[in-house]
């Protein structure tokens, strides 16, 4: 699991003495953590999936900071979040290609059935389900909208 591979990549960290990438990962520990307890899993401990969310939101909260500083003229803090965004990446699955995407919806499409535009969100939500967040929502959006739109 995830959590497991970001542990001993502490360790390491420590060894190396990189104190930046382990504020990270123990920032991205916490977050594991924090997420446990409020989903009252602290016992079990989080499955893959969970800590793929909770990882997907980190990097999003780097890039919205990111996007944040460098409108506010802040290069040194945007500078920080993408060396932060950088090791964050190295955890996150390699994401699906458009056209393995468009494969799926279009699977998505034939067992449904007859689809409208206003079916939209129900097509959406079924591909998402099917990918298991290892596609980009806004490449899913484009290519749902082209095949209900066809």
């Amino acid at each position: 699991m995830l959590l497991e591979k970001i542990n001993q990549e502490i360790k390491q960290a420590m060894k190396d003495k990189n104190s930046q990438k382990l504020s990270v990962l123990r920032m991205l520990v916490s977050a594991f953590n924090n997420e446990a307890i409020s989903l009252k899993k602290k016992d079990k401990g989080l499955s893959a999936e969970e800590e793929l969310k909770i990882l997907k939101r980190e990097v999003k909260r780097r890039k919205d900071s990111i996007a944040q500083y460098e409108d506010a003229d802040r290069s040194e803090l945007a500078e920080q979040e993408k060396q932060e965004l950088e090791i964050l990446f190295v955890y996150l699955p390699e994401e699906m290609s458009e056209d393995e995407v468009c494969k799926i919806v279009k699977e998505v499409i034939s067992e449904i059935g007859e689809v409208a535009p206003s079916q939209f969100g129900q097509v959406m939500g079924q591909v998402m389900t099917k990918t298991k967040g290892q596609a980009n929502g806004a490449i899913v959006s484009k290519v749902v909208k082209e095949e209900i739109n066809k």
